[in-house]
């Protein structure tokens, strides 16, 4: 069962204004991104390029709208860079979440991802990572766990398409490799269907390591084009492979609540479903969410 007290929901600014793709949203403040998460009932958001990175000034936008954050993406560098790099990087980032009292901290290897060119077929082009590449993420991940529980924080590892960690068998290999207490697990229910992964099998399976949840649908013929057209990762973004819970047509919604209500999930859930504001009006979208999440919690 869920508890209400300890389960909290929350939106990406992804949904609004797009860091890959600065034309998606590129005409969308912060403030707008955090008062129309607000206005669909959220009370929790990761944070953008967009947000301050003066802690005063997004503490006072957050609080005047009664929003938190609870997450950033933060991008390790350890197959490309020496991994003092990434440390010394990871150690600004968790402070000034911990500053703002958020306890997960969400990343992903990227040092030879392709999820960030737009001219580059997704699914043919794809990393396949090495042993080496493998144990210098395992071993780097394992030290940033170290440093997130120093502020009683934890990593949650982010899974995500193009990265060379994005299929289960790649997923499994990394869980293995690693100290479950040292590398908990963000879930998303987007990147593991976008992968040709069941998600709830995948859920199933990790859900005691689970620290951190991103819910997305994806639209079938949408992952259909991407496929024989070789579309890029970021292609796909933009002609709407994702979209929230409650609106695609690939994620067994049921099956994902079933499992996170039956092993007591706390922490938060974060709707990150990103797609052309243009096209797909935020908060409209943000909205239809929160009310499907309503409708199979009871919260």
């Amino acid at each position: 069962m869920f508890n209400k007290e300890k389960l909290h929901f929350g939106c990406a600014p992804i949904n609004w204004t797009n860091d890959d793709l600065p034309e998606l949203g590129g005409e969308l403040t912060y403030q707008q991104c955090l008062s129309e998460m607000a206005l669909a009932g959220f009370t929790g958001s990761e944070i953008g390029n967009k947000y301050p990175k003066d802690l005063d000034t997004l503490k006072k936008a957050l609080d005047i709208r009664g929003m938190r954050i609870c997450n950033a993406w933060f991008s390790c560098e350890f197959t490309t860079k020496p991994m003092e790099e990434t440390i010394e990087n990871f150690k600004k980032h968790r402070d000034f979440l911990h500053a703002l009292g958020a306890k997960v901290i969400g990343l992903a290897e990227v040092g030879v991802s392709i999820q960030g060119y737009e001219d580059v077929p997704l699914f043919k082009k794809a990393p396949i990572l090495t042993d080496e590449q493998f144990e210098k993420i395992a071993r780097g991940l394992e030290e940033l766990g170290r440093l997130a529980k120093e502020k009683d924080m934890e990593i949650a590892y982010h899974y995500h398409m193009g990265t060379g960690i994005q299929s289960l068998d790649e997923l499994d290999r990394l869980m293995d490799m690693t100290d479950p207490q040292l590398v908990p697990l963000l879930f998303d229910t987007g990147h593991a269907t976008f992968a040709g992964e069941d998600s709830v099998a995948l859920l199933e399976k990790y859900v005691k390591r689970v620290r951190h949840v991103h819910f997305k649908d994806v639209r079938s013929e949408v992952l259909e084009r991407v496929k024989k057209e070789d579309l890029s990762f970021l292609q796909g973004v933009k002609e709407g492979i994702f979209t929230v819970p409650g609106d695609g047509d690939m994620v067994d919604w049921d099956g994902v609540f079933k499992i996170l209500g039956e092993n007591n999930y706390e922490g938060w859930i974060v709707i990150e479903a990103e797609q052309d504001p243009a096209k797909a009006d935020p908060l409209e979208y943000a909205i239809k969410a929160r009310k499907f999440i309503q409708e199979k919690t009871g919260i």
